[in-house]
C-alpha cells in the first residue's frame, strides 16, 4: 500500500463551533423522511405513532451516546473508519469504509430522486440536468471551505426550522383534540411495528464526528452539539407528527400519499405548495450537503492511513479541505446517477453500510474501555467502563437486527453490497501483497 505518510500534507482547519455541530447533526436527521414517513407509520399505528416516534429515538440515543463518548476521547476526520481501524482491526475498518462508499452514492442517488420529486410538485423540470446541476453546486461548496460548508448549513436548517414552525403555529389552533386520542387504540404490536419506519427520521444525528478534526474543542464541542442535536430534531418530529396528526386524524394520515402538504393545505390553503415543497427541497439540499463532507472525510481518512491511494489524504494547502477526496467523491457520485431508481433499493442500499457503521463503531468503544484505559480516562465524556460496554452491546444488536429485518423487503441490494465488498477485500490484498513482498 501507498505510504501516506511520506506525504506532506497540510492540516485540516477547525472552522466548525458548536452552532455547526448542531447543525450538522440534526440537519442531516431533519431530512426529506419527516415528509413522508408519517403516512405509512399511520397506516401501522395509527395515532400510536406518536409513541412510535419516541422508541425510534431510543437505539438513535444509544448510538449518539457511543459516538460523543468515543469523540470526547479521539475526534478524529473519517471517524468512522479511523475508530474500527484502530481499535477492531485494520481490515474491519476498511471493510466499513468501503462498503460505505457505496451507501454514500447510494445516499446522493436517493436524495437527488427525492428532490427532482417534489420540485415536479410545483414545476416541471428535466430530472438529469437538475440533478447535475445541485450536484456540482454542492461540491463546489464543499470545496470552499469547512467553515463555508457549515454556515451554509446553518442556513439552510434556519428556513428548514422556519417552514415548519409556520406549518406547526398555523395548524396548531385547529388541531383536533379527538384526532390525539387513543394512542394505543392499534395495539403494541402495531406501534412496535411502525418503528422501524421512524428510526429513519434519526439517521446522520452524528455526522458531526465525521469532521472531528475540523471541530473547534472537539472532544467537548461534539458530545454537546450531537446532545442538542438529538434533542432538537426529537422536538420537532414530535412537535410536527401531533400537528399533522391533529388536523388530519390517523385515517386520513395513513390514506394520503403527501400528509404533510395535505396537513398544512388545511391553515394555509394554497400557500401550502410552496412552503411544503420549498421545506422538502431545502431539506434535501441540507442533507446533500452534510453527505459530501461526510464521503469525502473518511475517503481522505482512508487515503491518509494508505489504505487507499495516497492522493486522497491530501489537504488543500489554503482552504484547508481534502480537495482530492471531494472530487473523487463526486466523480463516484455522478456514476451513482446510475444506480436503479428506486427507492427501497436506494435506501436499503444505503441503510446496510450505515448500520455497520454503527456496528463498527459500538465495537471499538468496547475494545477502547477495555484494552486502552489511558485513553478511557481522558474522555471528555465520562462515562464508566460497564456503561460503554452495554451501550456498544445494545448498538451492536440493534445495527444487526435492522439489517436482517430488511432482508425481506429487496434481496437485491444485499448482493450488490456483498458484492462490492468482495471487490474491497481483492483490493485490500492485491494493495498489501507488494508490501510484503518488499519486506
Amino acid at each position: 500500500m501507498s505510504d501516506a505518510a511520506t506525504l506532506p500534507h497540510a492540516q485540516l482547519k477547525p472552522g466548525v463551533s458548536l452552532l455547526g455541530v448542531v447543525m450538522l447533526g440534526a440537519g442531516t436527521a431533519i431530512g426529506v423522511s419527516v415528509f413522508s414517513v408519517l403516512g405509512p407509520a399511520a397506516q401501522v399505528a395509527g395515532a400510536g405513532l406518536l409513541i412510535s416516534v419516541l422508541l425510534a429515538a431510543l437505539p438513535m440515543l444509544v448510538f449518539a451516546l457511543v459516538y460523543g463518548f468515543l469523540s470526547s476521547v479521539l475526534p478524529k476526520s473519517g471517524a468512522s473508519y479511523e475508530w474500527p481501524a484502530r481499535f477492531v482491526h485494520p481490515l474491519f475498518g476498511f471493510l466499513v469504509a468501503w462498503l460505505r462508499i457505496l451507501g454514500s452514492v447510494g445516499v446522493v442517488a436517493t436524495l437527488l430522486a427525492v428532490l427532482v420529486n417534489y420540485l415536479s410538485m410545483a414545476l416541471p423540470v428535466a430530472a438529469l440536468p437538475v440533478k447535475l446541476a445541485v450536484l456540482t453546486a454542492i461540491f463546489a461548496l464543499n470545496f470552499a471551505g469547512v467553515a463555508v460548508a457549515a454556515r451554509a448549513q446553518a442556513a439552510l436548517m434556519a428556513v428548514l426550522l422556519a417552514s415548519m414552525a409556520l406549518f406547526m403555529a398555523s395548524g396548531a389552533p385547529l388541531v383536533q383534540a379527538a384526532n390525539l386520542g387513543h394512542l394505543t387504540a392499534a395495539g403494541w404490536p402495531a406501534i412496535a411495528a411502525a418503528v422501524p419506519l421512524m428510526i429513519t427520521l434519526f439517521l446522520g444525528i452524528e455526522s458531526a464526528t465525521e469532521i472531528g478534526e475540523e471541530v473547534r474543542d472537539a472532544r467537548r464541542t461534539i458530545p454537546r452539539g450531537i446532545a442538542l442535536a438529538i434533542t432538537l430534531t426529537a422536538l420537532v418530529y414530535v412537535a410536527v407528527a401531533v400537528v399533522a396528526l391533529g388536523l388530519l386524524g390517523p385515517q386520513r394520515l395513513a390514506a394520503s400519499k403527501a400528509p404533510l402538504l395535505e396537513a398544512a393545505r388545511i391553515p394555509l390553503g394554497a400557500l401550502a405548495l410552496p412552503v411544503i415543497v420549498g421545506a422538502a427541497v431545502f431539506a434535501v439540499i441540507k442533507t446533500l450537503n452534510s453527505s459530501v463532507l461526510i464521503f469525502s472525510r473518511y475517503l481522505f481518512a482512508m487515503g491518509r492511513a494508505g489504505v487507499l491511494p495516497a492522493a486522497l489524504g491530501r489537504v488543500h494547502p489554503r482552504r484547508g479541505t481534502p480537495h482530492v477526496a471531494l472530487l473523487v467523491a463526486y466523480v463516484a457520485a455522478l456514476a451513482g446517477l446510475l444506480l436503479p431508481s428506486g427507492l427501497v433499493f436506494l435506501l436499503l442500499a444505503v441503510n446496510i453500510p450505515t448500520m455497520l457503521k454503527y456496528m463498527g463503531s459500538c465495537l471499538s468503544a468496547i475494545r477502547l474501555v477495555r484494552l486502552h484505559p489511558e485513553l478511557h480516562a481522558q474522555a471528555a465524556l465520562p462515562l464508566a467502563r460497564r456503561t460503554v460496554t452495554l451501550l456498544g452491546w445494545l448498538g451492536v444488536v440493534a445495527a444487526l437486527t435492522i439489517i436482517v429485518v430488511g432482508l425481506n423487503a429487496d434481496w437485491r441490494p444485499y448482493a450488490l453490497v456483498g458484492a462490492w465488498g468482495l471487490v474491497g477485500l481483492a483490493y485490500w490484498f492485491a494493495a498489501r501483497r507488494p508490501a510484503r513482498t518488499a519486506a
